[in-house]
């Protein structure tokens, strides 16, 4: 019974991503930066699973544009490079995530600017403590249903201090449109992956550039559906883990991410890449994104694999919210 409560509060989560993406740009809007800031050497983004990768999703989609580099931190402690000219974009959904306050608190040390997205908790009082700028989004919800609200405000800090064009925001109001006009044919492809999954292991691959999409992947199949699985990107698994699958079997369901944006070259491997590994499974499957930029093709994939993450759970009687370890990890880490 709590099973199926729980993965029914889950499904309402899911189902308001699109509606979430909008919130969030409200968010944005009534939130502009309003401190002077020196002109950055480097961008360390912060943050831990369901809030650390939004910042991935970002720097991967600003990867063309921004002209400074984009590095991320997910442990307690900072690259040495880390100073003045830094800026630190902290995000946790809860506030209190303890290697992102950790990292926070030596940024202030080495008199990094710091910017921060959360809900709430240690880090909203530690800005207001030393006077940095804090965007808060809703609180009270997992990390990993609150990527709507990250993706928005980072891409918005981005924005604020004039790294990227401010026209790049209103793509996520296209997204939203995009996942709410195409939300039947969504649901039928989350089913249909679902059911590909089952009783399999999992392995994700896509192109170089949408890596941090496989990762979401990845987290939310791990999260909700209680399952490992692995990603890898090409070109880099021609380069390794192609000559692994000479030991693969039908153990394995293989979904490629495809965004039909591919670096020639790339092109022409993944196809190399299918013909091979077919060879040694029949669990294929290219899950092919819609839209026209490279933000509304990963948020496309994103919402499906995301659905396709409850279907599973239910598919298995397992519940998506629990996360038990985590949380006995947690209290194990005060003692």
């Amino acid at each position: 019974m709590i099973t199926e409560k729980n993965n029914e509060y889950m499904r309402g989560l899911i189902e308001v991503f699109p509606e979430n993406i909008t919130k969030a740009l409200e968010i944005s809007a009534q939130n502009p930066l309003k401190k002077s800031y020196p002109t950055f050497n480097n961008i360390v983004i912060c943050g831990m699973g369901g809030s650390g990768i939004g910042g991935k999703l970002v720097a991967s989609w600003i990867v063309d544009e921004i002209n400074i580099p984009i590095n991320f931190c997910q442990d307690y402690t900072l690259p040495a490079y880390v100073g003045s000219k830094t800026l630190i974009i902290a995000s946790s959904n809860s506030g209190n995530t303890e290697e992102t306050m950790s990292t926070v608190a030596e940024a202030h040390q080495k008199g990094a600017s710091i910017i921060a997205v959360c809900s709430g908790g240690g880090l909203e009082a530690f800005c207001k403590q030393w006077k940095y700028e804090c965007i808060l989004i809703p609180s009270g919800k997992p990390p990993r249903t609150q990527l709507a609200f990250s993706i928005v405000q980072i891409m918005h800090v981005f924005a604020e201090l004039d790294l990227i064009n401010k026209d790049k925001l209103k793509e996520f109001a296209l997204a939203s449109e995009l996942l709410i006009a195409c939300k039947d044919e969504i649901h039928i492809q989350a089913k249909e992956l679902a059911n590909f999954i089952d009783g399999k292991e999992l392995i994700i691959y896509s192109e170089a550039k949408d890596e941090a999409v496989a990762i979401r992947a990845r987290q939310q199949f791990n999260e909700n559906s209680k399952i490992l699985c692995s990603h890898h990107t090409i070109p880099e698994m021609n380069h390794n883990e192609m000559v692994g699958w000479y030991g693969g079997d039908n153990r394995y369901a293989v979904l490629f991410l495809e965004t039909n944006d591919w670096h020639a070259q790339n092109r022409k491997r993944l196809v190399f890449s299918l013909e091979s590994i077919q060879k040694k499974t029949s669990a294929v499957k290219v899950l092919k994104a819609k839209g026209e930029t490279q933000i509304l093709k990963s948020l496309y994939l994103i919402h499906i694999i995301d659905w396709a993450s409850i279907y599973a759970a239910e598919k298995n009687e397992i519940d998506s919210i629990y996360i038990e370890v985590i949380d006995n990890l947690k209290t194990s880490l005060q003692r």
